[in-house]
């Protein structure tokens, strides 16, 4: 895929990420096709980086990977004995106690959740492989849009681990508890069809139309006025968490602060 930022100079550039800005849109790329895009700790800081470094202006981000693959998942060295220089292997990991195994896994969550503030969408454009860790990584954002070669997989559960970047609670939302439980638990591939069908995917289109589907739909959602957008945003993210009577309170109150803007009558 051509890169929609290939003219901009990147506000940071680095361990296989790249992120871009044009006013209000920016662009988190995955810089490492000939590994697939395969993710490390190194990768996860410089994703948690990108989102650290977004301007106030920017409303819609979309993430991406160079190449035929958005990510195929772990960087294999990490299941090795010797794992990545100046990371901890997974032996080094497990032989911590759980306070410090939970404080790394956390560490390396960020990378995953930042893409869910209210103050942006985030839009995925996969293509290829999407798999564990990759997989996680679309399930972050927003939305996805898909590549018709799209191969989403959850091999965690198969390599004796469970998914721990954040991706169980998105997955069971989009696609309900049984069928993410049967995605996980047998790691097969779920392709673009299923994918729009079950709602993990908005859209699929061929390979080469991935990035102008993408910004499409990243100019439609920033001809909405952004107040009315990060209202709406934050009644759905909670409308889950909410009772009906609760959910009615909560959109009257969202209402009101539109009006008194709109009026001029804001705090």
């Amino acid at each position: 895929m051509a890169s929609p930022e290939q003219d901009l100079a990147p506000a940071l550039d680095k361990d296989g990420v790249r992120l871009t800005v044009d006013d209000a849109l920016a662009t988190v790329t995955l810089t490492n096709p000939a590994k697939r895009n395969a993710q490390s700790p190194a990768l996860w800081r410089a994703l948690a980086e990108a989102g650290r470094l977004l301007p106030g202006s920017v409303r819609v981000v979309v993430l991406r990977g160079e190449g035929k693959s958005f990510s195929a998942g772990l960087d294999r060295q990490m299941f090795t004995p010797e794992g990545i220089p100046g990371e901890p292997t997974f032996v080094d990991l497990a032989r911590r106690d759980d306070a410090g195994i939970d404080a790394t896994i956390a560490e390396y969550q960020e990378a995953f959740t930042w893409w869910r503030r209210t103050d942006i969408v985030s839009i995925a454009a996969v293509q290829g492989h999407a798999i564990g860790a990759g997989f996680q990584l679309a399930l972050g954002c927003d939305l996805r849009v898909v590549a018709d070669d799209v191969q989403f997989a959850m091999r965690e559960t198969s390599l004796g681990l469970v998914p721990d970047l954040t991706g169980t609670h998105p997955l069971v939302g989009l696609v309900g508890y049984a069928r993410a439980l049967e995605i996980c638990v047998t790691g097969r591939f779920v392709g673009a069809e299923e994918a729009v069908s079950s709602g993990l995917a908005s859209l699929a289109v061929p390979a080469g139309e991935l990035d102008g589907a993408v910004r499409d739909l990243a100019a439609a959602i920033m001809a909405a006025p952004r107040d009315a957008v990060v209202e709406t945003k934050a009644l759905l993210r909670g409308a889950l968490d909410r009772t009906y009577e609760e959910q009615r309170s909560a959109e009257r109150a969202a209402q009101a602060r539109r009006l008194r803007d709109l009026a001029g009558l804001g705090e």
